[in-house]
Order: C-alpha cells, then sequence, then structure tokens
C-alpha cells in the first residue's frame, strides 16, 4: 500500500525502501525528518511549477542530500553537497538506474545549495532545491496549503529545526572551512565559528598572482 503524506504518495518500490531504511539508520532523525520533508515539499512545489519530476529520483536525492553533513559520508576535503551526490549517485548505479538517471541526481544534490540555476534544469533537480528552500528558508512557502503544511509536519515534525539544522550544518564543514568558499555555507561559518572570516572574493582577485 502507498504511503500518502498531504496528496503526495511515497513510491512503493524497493529502491525507494532501502533509501529510507539507510538513511534512517545512517544518518540523523534531524536529517532523516528534513530530507523527507524535502521530498514532499519539492513534490508540492514541482505542481505549482508545473513540472514532473520522477517520484524515484527525487525521493533518492531529496533522502541523500544532507549526507555530506554526517559519517560515514562526510568527507574531509570536499563540498559537502559533493559527498552526498557521489553517495547517492553510486546507491543509483548499484541499484541498476542508467547513468543518466545518477547524473541527474548527482547534479541535482551537488546544486541544491546554488540559488536560480537549478530551477533552469530538469525537473528532479529543479523540485530538490525547491523542497530545501521551502524546508529551510521558508521560500514559497505560500505556494503549499495550511492542511499540506500541518500534514506534512505533523508526519515528519521540526521542533527546534532551525537552530538544530544551522548546528548540524556548522558541525558537517567546520572542519573543512576552504571547501566553503563562494557558498552561502561560508556564512554559517561565520555565525558560528569564533573567529571565522569567509573567504573574499574580491580579495582573491587582488591578491592573485598575476601582476597589475
Amino acid at each position: 500500500m502507498i504511503e500518502t503524506i498531504a496528496g503526495v504518495g511515497i513510491p512503493d518500490t524497493t529502491v525507494v525502501a532501502e533509501a529510507t531504511e539507510l538513511i534512517k539508520n545512517t544518518s540523523t532523525p534531524l536529517l532523516y525528518d528534513h530530507s523527507r520533508r524535502v521530498f514532499l515539499f519539492g513534490s508540492l512545489q514541482a505542481r505549482k511549477l508545473g513540472i514532473a519530476p520522477d517520484p524515484e529520483l527525487l525521493y533518492v536525492a531529496a533522502l541523500f542530500h544532507d549526507t555530506g553533513l554526517v559519517a560515514p559520508y562526510r568527507s574531509d576535503d570536499q563540498r559537502f553537497e559533493l559527498d552526498g551526490a557521489g553517495q547517492a549517485q553510486a546507491f543509483l548505479l548499484s541499484h541498476g538506474y542508467s547513468a543518466s538517471d545518477a547524473a541527474t541526481v548527482w547534479t541535482a544534490i551537488a546544486l541544491h545549495t546554488t540559488p536560480e540555476v537549478p530551477y533552469r534544469m530538469a525537473a528532479e533537480i529543479a523540485a530538490t532545491t525547491a523542497g530545501v528552500e521551502t524546508d529551510v528558508l521558508g521560500l514559497n512557502l505560500q505556494n503549499i496549503t495550511a492542511a499540506e503544511i500541518e500534514e506534512v509536519t505533523a508526519a515528519h515534525p521540526r521542533p527546534d529545526f532551525k537552530r538544530q539544522i544551522l548546528k548540524a550544518f556548522t558541525d558537517g564543514f567546520a572542519h573543512r572551512p576552504d571547501t566553503t568558499f563562494g557558498t552561502v555555507n561560508a556564512d554559517v561559518l561565520e555565525h558560528f565559528v569564533p573567529g571565522y572570516r569567509h573567504l573574499d572574493f574580491v580579495d582573491v582577485i587582488q591578491d592573485s598572482a598575476w601582476p597589475e
């Protein structure tokens, strides 16, 4: 029987069941609930955008999108988005998905903190970012009804979410601050890591090796 939340059906397939079990057991309750909300909100926002993402691909993108914040997925030398993207890609390939589908999910996760660009790309990529922006930033929340929001948050509550997700971000990449250059992630470190100042793009240009 298909589980339905706020009118969105959770695909009743092996890959979805295995992704759910994996992330539930290897991530944190905070990130698991957040990731499920990203799928649900992304699906609802997709309807408003007039796009139709593949539900399985969107689900895997949503479930894996923040895995780079936590062990065993977290690396030391690249953006956390790339950690999750690589894990999701490998997961899909191991389940017989095409290289093209796996690449779409890789891109959806890799770009989920990049404003605007995902909305010009494949439906799965756009919907992943839409779900993230709804749950984390409250963007376009007016597109979703109060009843839908209530049903989603009843299934996957978000108590103290703002503080907790910011702590998860900080814990996820404070040990690799250089990887936040040019991203919104640098804002997180500047707020929560004492003494941290983001690498300034203008300084990089002015202090480059090119003689003037």
